[in-house]
């Protein structure tokens, strides 16, 4: 599909004008403050607008700073999708993560986290090809795609530290039959990071789901989120010297929220610029200072996959299961 989708496309996906025609129909959820430190990253007026519904599974938000607009992943549907506020929703790559001539028979063939390195370039963690790529000039170049000779499962999410290193998660759900799939070559979920250089290296493997994952501001700590529903939790690890990772800690714990059907699990994350955490999990994007104390949830009422900073910094976008969602703050994202 090319040019702009209209008000209900082929895909079912409505433009965002056939959203905003009335204010309750435009707007879901709500914000829950725990701690009065979220008055000063989320308004207390601030709203949650929903931009566009009807896709699949909604993933990989990233904000296109050149074109002004948010790239996000449709994964079940194998595309990355584009949307902007002059002209709504679009497609802009298919196939985004399985490119193979023959059927995908899993849930999961597209690309997941998306990313744009220092010049530019589209970054992609691809499930169904089970590799890091960069789209370059109408092509997808292999970054990386192996640890030890053995293929990855499904790389999920990814982060750039400054220097060029990238960091990124490789749980199994992108395969057809997850951690079980006769075709899973590695034994473990494992946390990677792919230097400048293109050195590899395995992180940890200690993690039974590793998910979204971010820096905070100074690079000395890795955050990773954990989508196990025995252990729904967010990890913080200290980055050594050497770009080792120290004993992991506990940020929060959210697995009683799972188990009182929550909707959701600990996903995508992004990190602001004073090192606050913003990381979808049950119900909502949960808010964390950086010492890690829980501020308070914006709370969606479905399952959320991830979220990016976009605009000039200051607007958090959310993949909301089969919508795209968005809400003011007042902080600005990494990288803003």
């Amino acid at each position: 599909m090319g040019g702009m989708l209209a008000a209900i496309g082929s895909a079912g996906i409505p433009h965002p004008a056939a959203l905003a025609q009335g204010k309750k129909q435009g707007t879901i959820g709500r914000v829950e403050r725990k701690d009065p430190r979220i008055d000063a990253l989320i308004p207390k007026d601030a709203v949650i607008e929903v931009l566009a519904a009807g896709f699949k599974w909604t993933e990989g938000p990233v904000w296109d700073k050149k074109n002004n607009a948010l790239l996000f992943t449709d994964i079940p549907n194998n595309r990355v999708m584009i949307w902007s506020e002059r002209e709504g929703v679009k497609t802009y790559l298919e196939p985004s993560g399985y490119t193979g001539k023959n059927k995908f028979t899993g849930y999961e063939p597209g690309a997941n986290g998306l990313a744009f390195d220092k010049d530019g370039y589209l970054i992609l963690c691809q499930h169904g090809d089970r590799r890091i790529a960069r789209y370059k000039n109408g092509t997808f170049e292999t970054l990386v795609d192996r640890y030890m000779g053995k293929r990855f499962n499904s790389p999920n999410d990814l982060v750039f530290a400054r220097n060029g290193d990238l960091y990124f998660t490789d749980p199994p759900y992108g395969l057809p039959q997850g951690v079980k799939d006769p075709a899973k070559e590695l034994d473990f979920q494992g946390v990677f990071r792919l230097s400048a250089k293109g050195d590899l290296t395995l992180l940890t493997k200690e993690m039974s789901r590793p998910n979204g994952i971010g820096l905070s501001p100074d690079e000395k700590t890795l955050y990773v989120a954990n989508s196990d529903p025995e252990r729904a939790v967010w990890m913080a690890f200290p980055i050594k010297d050497d770009g080792t990772l120290g004993p992991g800690k506990v940020i929060h714990d959210a697995t009683a929220e799972v188990k009182a059907g929550k909707p959701g699990l600990p996903d995508g994350l992004k990190v602001d610029q004073k090192g606050n955490i913003f990381a979808t999990g049950p119900d909502g994007v949960f808010v964390f200072a950086p010492d890690f104390t829980y501020l308070g949830k914006i709370v969606i009422g479905d399952r959320n996959a991830n979220c990016a900073f976009g605009n000039d910094g200051s607007v958090l976008y959310i993949c909301a299961n089969d919508k795209i969602v968005r809400i003011k703050t007042t902080t600005k994202g990494l990288g803003f």
